[in-house]
């Protein structure tokens, strides 16, 4: 099996079996039916994936990998909060009548700071830095600011990346290593499309960078399964497994603003049968 299928089997068993529950108590997220939506719940978990051995994706089921490339760059390229320019109709639940999640994600990726040295959004002082003083502890995006949390429709979930730099002994190219804090999580939902989300940007950004794609470490506060979905998640951690697939970039491309869907080639990817009509919280 994919060690990704490895860690979710066992992330997965260790929240049903070991998980406490928020039965009962006052919780935001409601089911369509408009009844409260329990989880079943792990504080604290934090899940490591060595781009270097393999790519993330599970094969217990497909993870629509380009879809969740384009995410990343609504995101991190195009700096939009508008589902308008997404392809996927992940956001639309949370979309005004405009399209706008409001303050939300890549809004806050496009807002410019001052530094000493210039002007700069989140993403191309990352670039910058990266190209400039890649050994600095200080590259990183974050996407949670409480002054505009009012202004969102829905709070950011993934929110902090971390870039580091290093660099191994004998090594002709430094590696490029990615910490992903998430603050919360629906794991049958949502985990693998992060994790392969923020490998593909990794991926783009060691690419661009000159460097090779390393460690992704996904730090996780609230892991939880909704009541509704414990029963979907047994049936899929039961399922066969295969090997990763081999994923990679198309190689020409040097600029992250050039980057697109197109770019992400995707072999060999054997998976089981997809999950469908996922009820979704919101």
């Amino acid at each position: 099996m994919s060690k990704a299928d490895r860690i979710f089997i066992d992330m997965c068993s260790d929240i049903i079996e070991n998980g406490t529950t928020t039965e009962g108590e006052k919780v935001r997220p409601t089911w369509e039916d408009g009844t409260s939506a329990y989880t079943i719940k792990k504080f604290g978990v934090c899940n490591r994936y060595d781009l270097r051995e393999e790519f993330p994706a599970l094969t217990l089921r497909r993870t629509a990998l380009k879809s969740a490339m384009d995410e990343v760059l609504w995101i991190y390229q195009k700096k939009s909060n508008n589902v308008n320019d997404l392809n996927s109709h992940i956001w639309d639940s949370w979309a005004d009548e405009s399209g706008s999640i409001g303050k939300a994600y890549g809004y806050q990726v496009g807002q410019v700071s001052h530094y000493a040295d210039g002007d700069y959004d989140q993403m191309d002082r990352v670039l910058k830095d990266l190209k400039e003083n890649p050994f600095s502890r200080r590259i990183m995006t974050n996407l949670y600011t409480f002054a505009d949390l009012s202004e969102m429709n829905l709070y950011p979930c993934a929110f902090n990346a971390i870039y580091n730099v290093t660099q191994g002994a004998g090594k002709n190219r430094p590696t490029l290593n990615l910490l992903l804090v998430q603050r919360s999580q629906d794991i049958l939902a949502a985990n693998n499309w992060n994790v392969c989300q923020y490998a593909i940007l990794l991926m783009m950004v060691a690419q661009v960078s000159g460097m090779e794609a390393g460690e992704l470490v996904h730090m996780i506060a609230d892991a939880h399964i909704y009541d509704r979905h414990v029963d979907i998640v047994k049936e899929l951690i039961s399922r066969p497994t295969f090997d990763a697939p081999k994923v990679s970039l198309n190689p020409n491309i040097t600029n992250f603003y050039d980057f697109t869907t197109d770019d992400l080639i995707v072999e060999d990817y054997q998976h089981g049968p997809q999950v469908k009509n996922i009820p979704i919280a919101v």
